[in-house]
């Protein structure tokens, strides 16, 4: 599981079929130790109503596919939750 930042949505008229009714983000992962990391975005499905500027919970691979509901779901990262907060300890790094 990652953390992400929405940066953004997209929109495809046409798309495979098994993606129809699948809200898509652009999801920035965020090191939670680096502060100015610098990490490429990536496109998740949605399927918790996140939106822009929202913290969120990304799984990827066979564990984005089953939160979507379906093993065949073309999809490679799911947002699965909206962070409300965080607390890291930087003593223990």
């Amino acid at each position: 599981m990652q953390v992400g930042k929405v940066i953004g949505t997209i929109w495809a008229t046409r798309k495979e079929e098994r993606l129809a009714g699948l809200k898509l983000l652009i999801v920035i992962p965020i090191d939670l130790l680096e502060k100015n990391s610098k990490m490429s975005p990536i496109v998740a499905a949605d399927i918790i109503g996140a939106g822009v500027g929202e913290t969120v919970l990304i799984v990827s691979g066979s564990s984005a596919r089953s939160a979507v509901g379906d093993s065949k779901t073309p999809v490679d990262a799911t947002v699965v939750g909206i962070v409300d907060d965080q607390e890291i300890d930087e003593n223990v790094l």
